[in-house]
């Protein structure tokens, strides 16, 4: 008896004939659109990682300036 991996289920899912394929060893005939589609989601993958940073960076700038802002206010008050 064969033992059926919860990455087949997550393909048949997907894609039964992708699943088909992989079970018996075959290519598909979009092999090269699959590529691309890979190749799309890896750089658009990059660029949502990328952006999180950038974000992460603008609120760390946006605390910052606040953070000043009340410093400046409170010592021009003191004075």
């Amino acid at each position: 008896m064969r033992t059926i991996r919860a990455s087949e289920i997550g393909t048949y899912l997907f894609c039964a004939r992708a699943w088909w394929h992989q079970r018996n060893g075959t290519s598909s005939l979009n092999e090269g659109v699959m590529r691309e589609g890979t190749t799309h989601h890896e750089k658009h993958g990059a660029k949502v990682a990328t952006a999180g940073i950038v974000q992460r960076v603008g609120v760390i700038i946006l605390v910052l300036a606040v953070l000043l802002i009340v410093v400046g206010i409170t010592l021009a008050a003191l004075q």
